[in-house]
C-alpha cells in the first residue's frame, strides 16, 4: 500500500528584523540579515505571496510542498526539516515563495563558499553562455577547463601541486571518493582500506563502505580522536596519542588480521560525524604511519576545502601533504563538479578506467575558477579563521549558561554545537548522553526565527553552522542572536516542569458577591 504524507508545516514568521551594511569580503549590502517577515522587494521587485512556477500547477508554496511530498521519494532529507520553497537568493539570504527571508547557514551543505548568486560567479557563467562555447564536452580539453585546472593547482599544497595529476569525475563528491579508492587499489595492487569511526564519504557503495555506519569487510575501522567523546575515555592529546598507537599497532601486529591496505581515507574535520577537527599532531602521525608503510593517504576535502576551515585546504593546518585529495562542493562555485588530485606515481590507470558522461561541466568549471580566485585573492580563508574563532568564543560563552550544550567545536566557519541531556547521565557516563530531540527542536526554533541550520553527529544531536565565507561581522551577530534565542526557547520547552501541588483553600466567610 502506498504511503502518503501531508505537506510540512510552514514555520511561523519571526518578529525581529536585522539590517546589515557592507564589510570586506561581502558581496551585497543591506539585505543579507533581513528578518523572515521583512517583505522588502528583492532587486526592486514586488514580493509574490503565491508565485506560479513553470509546471507547478499554481496553488502557492503550500501546494508546491504538498506536491513534493506526494511525488518525490521517501529518501528526501533537507526538504523534511526545511519546509520552505526558495525563489530568490543572494549571499547569506534566501527568500521563500511566501515572501519570508532566511539566513542560510547551511550553504548547500558547504557548497556555497561565496553564498548564493555571488556576482563573480554569475559573471563567469554568463561569459561562457554568451561565448557560444559548448556546454558538454566529455573529457575534451577546453580553455575553460584549462583555466580551472591552472587556478586549482595554484591553490594546492606545494608538495602535491608540483607533481600532480587530476581526474575529473562524475559531478558528485561520492564519485570522486569512488575514483580515489579505485585509484589506490589499482596503483598498489592491494584491496583493503583503512577508514575511521564517524566518517562520511558519500552515498555510493564504495563510499558507504568507508563511512562510519558501514559493515563492509574490506574496510578496517580505526578510532577517530575526539575531545568530548574520546573512544578511550581520556580525551585531549593523550586520547589522540592512543588513537595513533592503536593504528600503528594494528598495522604492525602480524596477528591483527589486517593486511597492508591499499590506502587510508580520512577527513581533516569530520563534518557529518559531528564537526570533529582532527588534532594536527595526530594528522601528522597518520602521514608518517602511512608513508613509512607505503600506504597512500587519501584526504577527503569535499566539505572542508576552499577556505572553509581557515586554511585553503584543511590539511594545511597540520602541514600534511596527502597522496590523494578528494575535492567537490565549493570547487564548482555552486554547480556540480568533483575531482581527485593525486601524485603522478599513482597514475596507473588504463584509458577509461574511471569515466563519466558529465565530467566536463563547463559552467561549473567557470564558476569554480571564479570562486577559487575570489577566495584566494580576497584572503577569505584567513577571514574565515578569524571570524570563526570569534563565533566559537561567543557560542562557548552561551554554553556556560545552558547545561544542555555539551561542547562547542569546529574550525573556521565549520562549527558544531553538541546538545546533551545533563539530567540523563548515569553514574558510569563520562559525559551526558546526546539529546537529538532537543537538537531537532532547536533547528525548528531557528527556522521559525529565519535561520537555516543543519543537524549532524552520531545521533543527529549536533547543530551545525556552515555560513558562507563572505559572512560579515554584523551578519554573524544576527545569526548568533537568533541561535541563542532559539536555543533558549527549545530548552524551555524540553525542561520538565515540577508538578504543581494544589494549595489548600481557606473556608469562605463572605455571604455575597464582593464589592
Amino acid at each position: 500500500m502506498a504511503v502518503t504524507e501531508s505537506a510540512p508545516a510552514v514555520p511561523p514568521a519571526a518578529r525581529t528584523q536585522t539590517r546589515t551594511t557592507d564589510a570586506p569580503g561581502s558581496d551585497a549590502a543591506g539585505t543579507d540579515a533581513a528578518g523572515p517577515d521583512d517583505r522588502t522587494p528583492a532587486a526592486g521587485r514586488a514580493p509574490e505571496r503565491e508565485p506560479r512556477t513553470p509546471g507547478g500547477g499554481g496553488g502557492g508554496y503550500e501546494g508546491i510542498l504538498r506536491r513534493q511530498s506526494l511525488r518525490e521519494s521517501a529518501a528526501r532529507t533537507y526538504a523534511r526539516s526545511l519546509p520552505i520553497v526558495p525563489v530568490r537568493a543572494r549571499g547569506l539570504t534566501i527568500e521563500g515563495a511566501d515572501g519570508r527571508r532566511y539566513l542560510d547557514c547551511l550553504s548547500g551543505a558547504g557548497t556555497l563558499a561565496l553564498g548564493h548568486n555571488h556576482p563573480v560567479v554569475l559573471e563567469a557563467v554568463k561569459k561562457v553562455l554568451d561565448s557560444g562555447a559548448p556546454l558538454h564536452v566529455l573529457d575534451l580539453a577546453t580553455p575553460v577547463k584549462d583555466a580551472f585546472t591552472t587556478e586549482l593547482f595554484a591553490t594546492l599544497p606545494s608538495g602535491l601541486a608540483d607533481d600532480a595529476r587530476i581526474q575529473f569525475c562524475g559531478p558528485a563528491g561520492t564519485d570522486a571518493v569512488e575514483a580515489a579508492l579505485k585509484l589506490v587499489r589499482t596503483a598498489t595492487g592491494r584491496d583493503g582500506l583503512l577508514a575511521f569511526t564517524g566518517a562520511y564519504h558519500g552515498m555510493t557503495a564504495g563510499a558507504l563502505d568507508a563511512s562510519g555506519g558501514a559493515t563492509g569487510v574490506r574496510v578496517t575501522r580505526l578510532p577517530y580522536p575526539q575531545q568530548y567523546r574520546c573512544p578511550f575515555g581520556v580525551g585531549g592529546e593523550r586520547g589522540a596519542q592512543l588513537a595513533a598507537h592503536w593504528t600503528q599497532n594494528l598495522l604492525d601486529d602480524p596477528k591483527s588480521g589486517v593486511a597492508t591496505p591499499a590506502g587510508m581515507i580520512v577527513e581533516a574535520v569530520q563534518g557529518e560525524g559531528g564537526v570533529l577537527p582532527a588534532p594536527d599532531d595526530w594528522m601528522r602521525r597518520m602521514r608518517r604511519i602511512t608513508a613509512d608503510r607505503s600506504i597512500p593517504l587519501v584526504v577527503d576535502e569535499v566539505q572542508t576545502g576552499v577556505g572553509r576551515t581557515g586554511a585553503f585546504w584543511a590539511v594545511e593546518h597540520s602541514g600534511v601533504v596527502p597522496d590523494v585529495m578528494v575535492l567537490s562542493k565549493a570547487i564548482g562555485g555552486s554547480l556540480p563538479l568533483a575531482v581527485i588530485v593525486y601524485r603522478s606515481e599513482l597514475d596507473a590507470w588504463q584509458p577509461g578506467a574511471h569515466a563519466g558522461t558529465f565530467r566536463g561541466n563547463q559552467l561549473a568549471m567557470a564558476a569554480g575558477t571564479a570562486t577559487l580566485a575570489y577566495v584566494r585573492e580576497n584572503k577569505l580563508a584567513e577571514r574565515a579563521g578569524a571570524l570563526g574563532a570569534r563565533i566559537l568564543g561567543r557560542l562557548q560563552d552561551l554554553a556556560a549558561d545552558h547545561p544542555c550544550v555539551g561542547e562547542v567545536r569546529g574550525r573556521g566557519l565549520m562549527i558544531g554545537v553538541e546538545l546533551v541531556d545533563p539530567d540523563a547521565a548515569g553514574p558510569d557516563d563520562l559525559v551526558p548522553p546526546a539529546a537529538p530531540a532537543l537538537a531537532l527542536a532547536v533547528q525548528q526554533e531557528c527556522l521559525a526565527r529565519g535561520l537555516i541550520v543543519e543537524l549532524g553527529g552520531r545521533h543527529s544531536a549536533v547543530v551545525r553552522l556552515l555560513p558562507p565565507l563572505t559572512l560579515t561581522d554584523e551578519q554573524a551577530t544576527a545569526v548568533l542572536d537568533r541561535f541563542a534565542d532559539a536555543l533558549a526557547a527549545a530548552e524551555r520547552a524540553h525542561t520538565p516542569h515540577p508538578p504543581v501541588t494544589p494549595r489548600a483553600l481557606a473556608p469562605r466567610t463572605d455571604t455575597g458577591p464582593s464589592h
